[in-house]
């Protein structure tokens, strides 16, 4: 027996982005060729889009982790690492998409709709890419920026335009598999519809859909039973119709007091009482059936519903009972305002906006906080001091170290940018002109030692037995009065 899931919670990881390459060109006669590193390739999104052949959520049921391809490294001789494949997730119409706190994030109705749920991270860049003219052959490369990961929430809510509501056993399988080409499973056993059924139903110039909801019983819109996963499923419908078992058994059951009961559910479930409302008295083949639903006729019609006597056993009033339905979907149609093209809005940036926020935090730290901050962070490599070097210089362009100055940031305070945590040390002159190295190293970021250096020494040395032209003059002249004296 196939199983039928509406509601399931996806675990989702977009591939990360492959990491760029340093790498120095090489060959005979040419010991430094220049910076021939690669970019690494971006990775792939997770993707969700409206398939009409997909009518359940129950692959997700079994498989809720979906991870994207990650993109790979670059390499040396400027060769680029491949992007990951965007992963694409087929879900029904009707679908969903919220957050686990409640947060809608897109409701994907129509064939075709798609909506990106995790974005794929960028590629770093080779040390190829971060040349110019002042760092001609950077002993870096950026890391690949990690892909989103996040959690999210499928709801289906069918999409149809009537909804067949009642209490079990009314007979609304029944209805609707007469009434459409739906083969819904029947029996004469209470609570046989445990998944929504959608028919299609045509008459004469109108084509409109039929969901056939499971049986709802008094206490489903607070969660008694399975009640709320079945009145979800009518949030969408157009019109309602009651379908009522004119033939129950039951004690205290009648037409009157199952259309009051579900009445309540609806209400208190909220969204609903808008939605116009059509009275199907079924099972009126059988005589007690039919003398039931002459005598609460009246008492409905004074209520304001449209009422008709049906029999899904030998059709008896469904030609009827479907073209009211039509006739109130039509309604319904022509009075929903016409669609629109999607309209592209353009948002510019102000002119004022520096693309960052700074927060003062209460134990005298500072936050930063920004897209591009925090992306340049977690591209970076800390091991590196050249990488470190250079990550200071694009903050400074952007303007942090100005804002966390007038922000009140005093030199070893910490500063906090996306998962890092510096303590900031504004004597680095970050933003000035770049003083080439070593390759992988910084000089703004090498510790100061008391202790001279080699060169240092040897030019000290150097210096200790080299003696100055003057001191080599003043010997001389000295030596040659010693002379004269003896000669007298």
């Amino acid at each position: 027996m196939a199983t039928f899931v509406d509601r399931v919670v996806l675990h989702l990881q977009a591939g990360d982005g492959g990491h760029g390459c340093a790498s120095i060109h090489r060959e005979k006669f040419k010991p430094f060729g220049g910076p021939d590193g690669g970019n690494g390739g971006h990775g792939g999104s997770v993707s969700l889009v409206v398939d009409p052949q997909v009518t359940t959520l129950l692959d997700f049921h079994f498989h809720p982790h979906v991870k994207a391809d990650s993109g790979k490294g670059g390499a040396g001789s400027n060769r680029d690492g491949a992007n990951g494949h965007n992963l694409v997730l087929k879900v029904p119409n009707g679908t969903v998409v919220q957050t686990s706190d409640g947060t809608v994030l897109a409701d994907m109705v129509g064939a075709g709709t798609t909506f990106e749920v995790a974005r794929g991270g960028r590629g770093g860049r080779g040390n190829a890419s971060l040349a110019n003219a002042k760092r001609k052959a950077p002993g870096f490369a950026e890391l690949g920026e990690p892909g989103d990961q996040l959690d999210i929430v499928l709801e289906l809510k069918s999409v149809a335009d009537v909804g067949l509501v009642g209490f079990p056993s009314a007979g609304k399988s029944s209805l609707i598999s007469v009434i459409s080409a739906a083969k819904p499973k029947i029996a004469d056993y209470p609570f046989t519809t445990l998944v929504p059924n959608l028919g299609v139903v045509r008459m004469d110039n109108h084509t409109f859909t039929v969901a056939d909801v499971p049986g709802l019983i008094p206490g489903a819109a607070s969660g008694k039973g399975l009640g709320l996963e079945f009145l979800r499923h009518i949030e969408r419908c157009a019109v309602l119709v009651h379908v009522i078992d004119s033939a129950t058994l039951e004690p205290g059951r009648d037409p009157v007091a199952d259309i009051d009961a579900i009445e309540a559910e609806l209400s208190q479930y909220g969204g609903l009482t808008d939605r116009p409302r059509l009275v199907a008295i079924n099972k009126v083949d059988v005589p007690d059936g039919r003398d039931l639903a002459e005598i609460v006729r009246p008492d409905l019609e004074e209520r304001g519903y449209q009422v008709y006597e049906v029999s899904a056993a030998t059709r008896e009033g469904l030609k009827e009972l479907t073209y009211a339905m039509a006739e109130l979907v039509d309604a319904e149609r022509k009075a929903a305002p016409s669609a629109e093209p999607t309209r592209i809005v353009i948002r510019p940036i102000a002119v004022d906006d520096d693309g960052f926020t700074i927060t003062a935090e209460a134990d005298g730290s500072f936050t930063v906080r920004g897209v591009r901050p925090e992306r340049w962070v977690k591209q970076t490599n800390f091991d590196n001091d050249e990488a470190v070097g250079y990550l200071a210089d694009r903050l400074a362009r952007l303007g942090v170290e100005d804002k966390l100055a007038k922000a009140g940031a005093q030199p070893g305070d910490l500063v906090r940018i996306g998962v890092r945590e510096f303590d900031w040390q504004p004597t680095l002159f970050a933003g000035v002109d770049f003083v080439p190295g070593n390759r992988g190293t910084d000089v703004r970021l090498e510790e100061k030692s008391n202790r001279a250096s080699a060169a240092d020494r040897l030019a000290a040395r150097k210096a200790r037995r080299v003696r100055s032209a003057d001191e080599v003059g003043a010997d001389a002249s000295d030596d040659t009065i010693d002379d004269e004296d003896d000669a007298e």
